[in-house]
């Protein structure tokens, strides 16, 4: 993934490749950290790498159910579990949590090439978050919704990442799609292990 979005040809391809540039900064916010790093919160909130992707994936997944309709009204249980999503189970791995991320993105895609219109209303369901006021959305209005949603927490994984082992968003970049060392850019590689 270079620094910018490819040239795009049409609105559904430019939507669809803004969203697949946020997700994979996000992403790149986690190369090369232990498992111990992506559940690491070294900073003032209890966010952490892995737990910011495994969120954005369940969040991408259930804005996918609202274009689909397959969504239920929000129950108590699950607003008492609310921000659990933001949280790696002793049973996850980052490798996990990254791969479910790439498997919601491709699902993603299908849903939203199969359909015809952008402008395909979609039904606001019924949160406590979501207004009142508003009967619908439309299918592009999700799109742009997740493309911010997802770019709000890439930007928290990019201070998180800086402060777990000072790699910046960039270096990370150059690191991960293997760039050559230029004047202006280091790539990330991990440091070096001193033996005793």
């Amino acid at each position: 993934m270079p620094g910018n979005v490819r040239p795009v040809t049409d609105e559904r391809d430019a939507l669809l490749a803004f969203l697949e540039q946020q997700r994979d900064v996000l992403r790149i916010a986690a190369y090369g950290l232990t498992e111990e790093q992506a559940r690491a919160t070294p900073t003032a909130s209890s966010l952490s790498v892995g737990g910011l992707i495994k969120h954005v994936t369940a969040t991408e997944r259930g804005w996918m159910d609202t274009v689909l309709q397959r969504t239920q009204p929000v129950t108590q249980e699950q607003l008492d579990k609310y921000g659990d999503d933001f949280l790696l189970g002793a049973d996850e791995t980052l490798a996990e949590i990254i791969a479910d991320s790439r498997r919601a993105a491709e699902e993603t895609e299908e849903i939203i090439r199969g359909i015809p219109d952008l402008g395909r209303p979609v039904p606001v369901p019924d949160a406590p978050w979501n207004p009142k006021d508003i009967e619908a959305w439309s299918v592009r209005w999700v799109l742009l919704h997740l493309i911010e949603e997802i770019a709000r927490h890439a930007g928290h994984a990019d201070i998180i990442r800086e402060s777990v082992d000072g790699a910046t968003a960039f270096e990370l970049m150059a690191g991960a799609e293997d760039w050559p060392e230029t004047p202006w850019i280091k790539p990330w590689q991990p440091a070096a292990v001193e033996n005793s």
